[in-house]
């Protein structure tokens, strides 16, 4: 819910992009006394960090241009929907891992949510479409580096640097484009909501997996998608419709499939 709602603060906002590099800005600055105080990163670590800076980069230009036009019931779902997918598929082709035919059933699942939320009658944006994929396609980037990453870091410390890394270009590239001044305007307390959310959604992931097994944490974490549909159409005003609630929610299914299997 956590997750859903910061997309959602930043898609409300009259520039979603100088919004997100607020809230980047103000997530760093708040979160870095608890990064300090459970500092455990290896030099290891440097390369993973630097990786997945870069795909956060484009995560957040992506998503930030994306949100700009289109609606958050067809951004959200395609890009969270397509990340698991990839990481599947690059995990087979690239990295030898096996997938089963439960794995395959996943996958078509999501597969058909993610084509149930664009939908086939040419309503839906091809610069929106593409940008959320491209999105998806940094998620499942920067997952797979982390998967690695963290082996040589603490969680909090590690994220803390990707950030610190992702806002040292987003920043100044925004500052640029928008003014520093419109950042600055932009952080008001929604923004500042949306960065506790950014970390804290995080967090919440992290308190769940010393509680229960990975699977069925990542399989919950991505019923954001429906929390994400829902609140597009009720706070937002957007046409989610029966089609895009449908696809979201085969979106989930397929997931929880993938992280059960």
């Amino acid at each position: 819910m956590v997750h859903a709602a910061w997309t959602l603060l930043l898609a409300s906002a009259p520039d979603s992009q100088t919004a997100t590099a607020a809230a980047l800005g103000i997530a760093v600055v708040v979160f870095a006394p608890f990064a300090a105080l459970g500092w455990d990163v290896d030099a290891e670590a440097i390369p993973y960090l630097a990786g997945s800076a870069l795909f956060e980069l484009g995560f957040f230009a992506t998503l930030g241009l994306a949100l700009r036009t289109g609606h958050v019931s067809l951004v959200y779902p395609l890009s969270r929907g397509v990340a698991p997918v990839l990481v599947l598929l690059i995990g087979a082709l690239a990295l030898g891992i096996h997938v089963g035919a439960l794995q395959a059933i996943g996958v078509a699942v999501i597969a058909a949510g993610v084509v149930t939320v664009r939908g086939l009658d040419g309503t839906a944006s091809p610069r929106d479409t593409a940008l959320a994929l491209a999105c998806g396609g940094c998620i499942a980037g920067y997952t797979l580096v982390d998967a690695y990453g963290l082996r040589h870091a603490a969680p909090v410390p590690y994220l803390e640097c990707v950030l610190v890394l992702t806002i040292a270009v987003y920043l100044p590239v925004l500052a640029r484009l928008r003014g520093a001044g419109a950042i600055v305007a932009a952080a008001g307390p929604r923004i500042a909501l949306a960065a506790v959310c950014i970390f804290g959604a995080y967090a919440l992931v992290l308190a769940a997996l010393r509680l229960a097994p990975a699977a069925p944490v990542a399989a919950l974490r991505e019923t954001s998608v429906v929390f994400a549909t829902a609140y597009a159409a009720l706070v937002l005003g957007e046409p989610a419709g029966r089609r895009r609630l449908a696809g979201a929610t085969a979106v989930v299914t397929g997931t929880a499939v993938l992280a059960l299997a």
